[in-house]
């Protein structure tokens, strides 16, 4: 298990209140052994004009989900982690409902990580791709 013990979903959702995820409806709903999995609605705060999901707003639910996962893997006592640089691919539109993203390290390092995090419609079609790269700074 790459992330604390005692890590609990309330604690991950907890940390989201009153910040942009709490305002999207993004929650945390699983800890896996190298693995969290949030979801989003799909609903008048996270649509673009034409009625379809905001590229935007998947790529708030992967910042959201990497940055989290990286920092669980860091001495909070001691570091932190911020965004270096993120993408995303956009693979099919999404109109209603939920989505779920899954995020997973690609590498975990001393001084940078990259977590690859992958969006899913509710019947598990996957409509974006993402990649976050994390710089991990130590505290002063």
């Amino acid at each position: 298990m790459i992330f604390p013990s005692n890590l609990t979903i309330d604690t991950l959702n907890q940390w989201g209140e009153n910040t942009m995820t709490d305002f999207l409806g993004i929650k945390f709903t699983q800890i896996g052994e190298d693995f969290l999995e949030a979801t989003m609605p799909v609903d008048h705060r996270t649509k673009q004009p034409l009625g379809l999901l905001h590229g935007g707003a998947n790529v708030v639910l992967a910042e959201t989900m990497g940055s989290v996962a990286a920092t669980l893997t860091v001495d909070q006592k001691k570091q932190y982690c911020v965004g270096l640089e993120i993408n995303a691919n956009h693979l099919k539109s999404v109109k209603e409902g939920f989505v779920k993203g899954i995020t997973k390290p690609i590498h975990i390092g001393k001084k940078t990580q990259v977590w690859e995090i992958k969006i899913y419609t509710e019947n598990g079609e996957l409509t974006c791709i993402s990649r976050i790269t994390m710089a991990v700074i130590d505290k002063k």
